[in-house]
């Protein structure tokens, strides 16, 4: 996401909106842990926070944020607090489940982890409640390397199949082994020609990484029509560099513009102007 900031910053608006100074604007990545990207492979962590430096991003590890209040972030590095002026802030880190987490642990006297997470059973069941299953980020399954997966689309995709597979076993009076994620690997876009790419056994950066980025995200894509749009939409968006970003700021109307510089508008009465 700081990648696609930077690109739009620096790029799509510099040639959209030429009275905008982008030199003006500050992208700060701050990260608690000790590098981006913990899943990642070190080497691979370090090749994003090198490119995302690149883009203009300000990469800061080991940095916590204790509070967002009136366009200032309250962050925390070691024993320093320090305050950032923001006036758009973007979290991308752990939220609390959804509410229906609550629910089922009122209901099934099920525990729950601190994000409400709903505890489940080997095989994705509640404790208790063998015929209710939890799958997704709703979940917290501890049953494998003593720590919760990550509440993550691949995981919730197996969950999902394996708790399928189950039910039909047990309508045939059979079972299954307990659930067992797999992870097939890892992918991030950093930017045009940046990414990186950890499969285990093979681990890519750079412009071979991009683009086997953009060859899994079109394979997984459902129906061939959806693929061949995709594919499509993208080679010309980066052929033609048009990110076909827009935006609209502020709540000043065009109306309350002094006439002398909006002499050739004349509002209309039966629209009502719309502030985004």
């Amino acid at each position: 996401m700081a990648g696609a900031i930077a690109e739009l910053a620096t790029k799509t608006l510099k040639e959209d909106f030429r009275n905008i100074d982008t030199s003006e604007a500050r992208i700060l990545l701050l990260e608690g842990m000790d590098r981006i990207l913990p899943p990642f492979a070190p080497e691979l962590s370090q090749e994003a926070e090198t490119s995302l430096t690149q883009l203009g991003v300000n990469v800061q590890t080991k940095t916590l944020v204790t509070n967002i209040a009136n366009d200032i972030v309250t962050i925390k590095q070691g024993d320093d607090v320090k305050e950032i002026a923001a006036k758009t802030v973007l979290w991308a880190a752990g939220v609390k489940a959804s509410a229906m987490g609550k629910v089922l642990t009122e209901r099934t006297g099920a525990e729950s982890d601190r994000a409400g997470r709903v505890i489940v059973e080997p095989d994705l069941s509640i404790k208790g409640h063998p015929n209710i299953f939890v799958v997704g980020d709703l979940a917290n399954f501890a049953h494998q390397n003593n720590k919760p997966l990550p509440g993550v689309a691949p995981v919730a995709m197996q969950e999902g199949e394996y708790v399928a597979k189950l039910i039909q076993k047990r309508l045939k009076g059979e079972t299954l082994p307990q659930f067992n994620y797999v992870d097939r690997g890892s992918l991030a876009m950093i930017g045009q020609h940046a990414a990186v790419v950890d499969l285990g056994f093979i681990k890519l950066k750079g412009f071979l990484a991009w683009f086997v980025w953009l060859f899994i995200h079109i394979y997984f894509l459902i129906e061939f029509d959806n693929k061949l749009v995709v594919m499509i939409q993208w080679v010309w968006n980066y052929f033609t560099r048009n990110r076909g970003a827009r935006l609209i700021t502020g709540k000043e109307n065009i109306s309350s513009v002094p006439i002398e510089n909006n002499e050739h508008y004349q509002p209309v009465k039966t629209r009502q102007p719309i502030n985004v």
